[in-house]
């Protein structure tokens, strides 16, 4: 493995000083009356002691080191990496986005509070649901936010039996973790030989113990399901309510609506779908809409028009409360917004017509080379399985790295779990056919040298910072602090 470059606290000298902090300005208190004893240290902690040039000489160099949708081609499979525009950036850094605080009266923010109002009534066509609120920080935290609103309805009307959520095989990978931190028992439904859930044994597990089902759609296949309609009326004559994960909503903008294929509750990525930075660690957004027979269980407030003013409504009795401090990722919002109203009811209609071009058209050239498990028209991602290459001794994993010495992000490996050894790709919309193709024939270079040499691959990756990690022992046994003992 080659060593990477020194760590900042391995060039730190003593003395060293590359800021000064301006003199106190209120008097100065001794240190136990800010801090009670549980939160102070005994010692001084060690930091850095560094110049401002080697401060961002060093930042400056690990930022060479990332690779973002600003510098590559980025198929990360059901997370929608697509570029995210420039004046999304600008529109969200305006003074009066930027400086505004949580806690200054209404009368000061009208502005900020017509923009979320506007973005609910976008995201209200978008979907064909009644209400949404803005709170929810990812996608995740939204599956969370719609399980609760779900639960708190089916209580309110004392059906307190239904503790049980269907969730197909080929459903977003955070669902089953959301189901079960929600407090629901996970109930699997498999997919059938066309890769669509599997509509009798879906119709055989529903029963007055089903609090919802738990769709992706289109799934993470990237196939669209046909039979949503006759699910959705299974689940609802049973008293059940339907999910729709929207981690795939950049497929169907404009063509259909989760709302009118029967959900009742739906979560929107804006970091996927509105084209906010997605990754990282966050900030995301993921809003969460309900049909009106759930509206009075949202998170509060919820933002209303009255006369010509915005005001937050807090009078939800039923509510569940919050979800996240104040109203959310405000400046996630503005960019999903800009985003909005940029493109219009047509551009955004365009943005999936191009997804799904591009994902055929990619899909069309792989599967020259690479197995295609479900070869028929996909959405906006396909999956393709690397087991005949792994047979010749070179797996997804393996693939993966390799990419990654081209100069190519890799795809979502080993997911879904129902197709073996899976590279899960999604070009989205904001690639040219000339990026596609340098893909597709890096891709079959790959396939070529596992043919020839496939030891070679299992080295690899060769011209990246660092060589191939042992995954397991820095999952088990990580290094979070400086020094290491």
């Amino acid at each position: 493995m080659r060593k990477p470059k020194a760590l900042i606290f391995e060039i730190s000298r003593p003395g060293r000083q590359g800021y000064s902090l301006p003199t106190c300005d209120v008097p100065a208190k001794p240190l136990e009356q800010l801090l009670p004893e549980p939160l102070r240290r005994s010692a001084v902690p060690g930091l850095p002691e560094l110049s401002e040039t080697e401060v961002i000489r060093h930042f400056t160099e690990l930022s060479t080191r990332n690779f973002g949708v600003d510098t590559g081609f980025y198929p990360l499979g059901s997370c929608t990496m697509k570029y995210n525009p420039k004046v999304n950036e600008e529109t969200a850094a305006l003074p009066g986005f930027a400086f505004l605080h949580p806690c200054q009266p209404e009368e000061t923010a009208q502005g900020a509070l017509e923009l979320l109002y506007n973005m609910e009534q976008g995201l209200k066509e978008l979907t064909g649901m009644e209400r949404f609120t803005l709170q929810p920080a990812a996608g995740a935290h939204g599956e969370l936010t719609g399980l609760m609103v779900i639960q708190a309805y089916h209580r309110s009307r004392g059906d307190l039996k239904r503790n049980k959520v269907l969730i197909p095989l080929s459903a977003h990978g955070t669902n089953p973790a959301t189901v079960s931190m929600a407090g629901y028992e996970v109930v699997q439904i498999p997919c059938d030989e066309r890769g669509l859930v599997d509509l009798e044994a879906l119709k055989a597990a529903v029963d007055d113990t089903t609090s919802a089902l738990m769709l992706t759609n289109p799934s993470t296949l990237g196939l669209f399901e046909e039979e949503i309609v006759e699910m959705a009326k299974a689940v609802h004559e049973a008293g059940g309510l339907l999910y729709y994960d929207g981690a795939n909503m950049n497929a169907i903008m404009g063509y259909t609506r989760p709302g009118d294929m029967g959900f009742d509750v739906v979560h929107i990525n804006i970091h996927k779908t509105f084209s906010t930075p997605h990754g990282g660690g966050g900030p995301g957004g993921g809003p969460v809409g309900v049909k009106e027979r759930l509206v009075p269980f949202l998170p509060v407030p919820l933002v209303d028009k009255r006369g010509e003013g915005f005001t937050f409504n807090y009078d939800l009795p039923e509510s569940i409360g919050k979800m996240h401090a104040f109203y959310g990722n405000f400046g996630v919002v503005v960019k999903a917004y800009t985003y909005l109203r940029m493109l219009g009811a047509d551009g955004l209609k365009q943005a999936s017509s191009d997804a799904v071009l591009n994902a055929n058209y990619l899909m069309s050239l792989l599967k020259k080379t690479y197995h295609l498990p479900y070869d028929r028209t996909c959405k906006h991602e396909f999956v393709l399985s690397a087991r005949p290459e792994k047979k010749k001794g070179a797996g997804a994993g393996d693939i993966a790295k390799a990419l990654l010495d081209r100069g190519f992000h890799p795809p979502t490996v080993y997911f879904p779990l129902i197709v073996e050894e899976a590279l899960m790709v999604e070009p989205t919309e904001t690639e040219s056919k000339e990026t596609l193709d340098a893909f597709a024939r890096t891709m079959e270079d790959i396939a070529r040298e596992i043919d020839e040499d496939a030891e070679k691959i299992v080295h690899g990756p060769y011209h990246t910072v660092v060589g191939r990690l042992d995954e397991v022992r820095a999952a088990r046994s990580p290094v979070l602090r400086w020094p290491s003992s």
